[in-house]
């Protein structure tokens, strides 16, 4: 009997706790609320369109004064273009457990990424949810250099003129062209991500940014047919860490010089991370034009790795992917105060170390410390190759340094 009484007072206590525990946790949020699409009519049946649906979440989600959560629960949610955009009245979250999948056919999506969020602050995207952007039906158009009416293909995840943000754990899959793109960002942080296509499906960069400041990128990997990272123009502040790039065109700046009216690209920082597979590693890029005189500078390469990488360090200021090059005309870019510290590992070029710059305006501040770099090929070790360039060495360099 006693036993029995001691057991309904435990079942009491704990009851009481719990109770205490759940009214704690909804007075510690007041105002948050969940808007599921499926609220609007969404389905994840993999063909209902549910653009309309996920605009009217997001529509209602963004006047709500609190802390509203969309909610995309799992299943395969076919999506066509949609566009959230802001100002919303709260911070917001869209989160997303499922697929969202685009439609097949390109020009299906009537604008340039296929999901954007614009003039939005305070905005975070998790979830762990994919998205596939069925890009292999598509990559056969993506032909520009061989034609010059080739379409427009759509990215797949687009973020403008957004402030004080955030994307984690968030899958990008098969783009029809680039994944995700930041244009006009500030203060934004991309974290625990995974960004996967071919290696031979054309254009499809991992992250582009551009005309964007203060930007964290940590935790990703990226393996793609172009560039895990491409960095544009007027893109400042950056700093990546603990990236694995591979396969892939490396981490690029650039390209730069094609067009007039181009910004600087100033305070970069790539860190410990790994370049596996890649074509490249470390890159900066610059059209061999006569562009309006631009700067890139204040930028450090720090404990990297590289395995079996093509081109470990690079700057090109002569870049030009097309057979009609003006190799004449001289890149009036300046490059300077360029630091490389602590790069190791094989190169699958003999050239693992390339500093071509250019006549017009010779990079200056470079720096190599640490360097180790190997080439295991027939054609011998590993070498370094110098043009227009001043700067300095210091530490253990292989191959030997060509700045002089």
């Amino acid at each position: 009997m006693i036993s029995s009484v001691c057991g309904f007072r435990l079942i009491l206590v704990i009851a009481a706790v719990t109770s205490s525990i759940s009214a704690a946790a909804s007075t510690d949020l007041p105002g948050r609320k969940i808007f599921d699409v499926r609220s609007y009519g969404a389905r994840g049946d993999g063909k209902t369109d549910n653009a309309m649906a996920f605009t009217k979440a997001w529509k209602d989600a963004c006047e709500w004064k609190g802390f509203p959560r969309v909610y995309v629960p799992f299943g395969t949610f076919y999506l066509g273009g949609v566009i959230f955009t802001g100002p919303c009245k709260s911070r917001i979250s869209f989160i997303i457990k499922g697929t969202l999948l685009a439609p097949k056919e390109a020009n299906a999506i009537k604008q340039e990424t296929w999901i954007i969020f614009r003039y939005v602050d305070y905005l975070t995207v998790s979830g762990g949810g994919i998205l596939d952007g069925q890009g292999s039906y598509s990559w056969s158009l993506n032909n520009c250099r061989q034609n010059p009416n080739c379409p427009a293909l759509p990215m797949n995840l687009g973020f403008q003129f957004v402030r004080f943000s955030r994307i984690r754990h968030i899958r990008s899959i098969n783009s029809k062209m680039g994944h995700l793109n930041f244009y006009a960002v500030q203060n934004f942080n991309i974290s625990r991500m995974s960004i996967r296509a071919p290696e031979d499906s054309p254009n499809t960069d991992g992250i582009k940014i551009g005309l964007s400041s203060n930007m964290k990128i940590n935790n990703v990997d990226i393996g793609t047919g172009d560039d895990c990272i491409a960095i544009l123009s007027g893109t400042t502040n950056l700093d990546i860490s603990n990236v694995n790039c591979g396969p892939g065109h490396g981490i690029s700046v650039g390209s730069l010089g094609k067009y007039k009216g181009e910004k600087s690209v100033q305070g970069i920082t790539v860190r410990d991370s790994i370049f596996n597979g890649s074509t490249n590693g470390v890159r900066i890029k610059t059209w061999g034009s006569r562009s309006t005189p631009n700067l890139v500078s204040n930028f450090l390469y720090k404990n990297l790795q590289m395995i079996n990488v093509g081109n470990p360090i690079n700057i090109d200021q002569r870049y030009c992917p097309n057979s009609n090059c003006d190799y004449e005309s001289a890149s009036q870019i300046q490059i300077q105060d360029v630091r490389y510290n602590n790069i190791w590992g094989t190169s699958t070029d003999k050239v693992a170390v390339k500093l071509q710059c250019s006549k017009n305006v010779p990079c200056k501040g470079v720096e190599l410390t640490d360097i180790n770099l190997e080439h295991r090929g027939p054609l011998g070790p590993a070498t370094a190759f110098c043009e227009n360039v001043g700067g300095r060495t210091s530490g253990k360099i292989s191959p030997p340094s060509c700045i002089r």
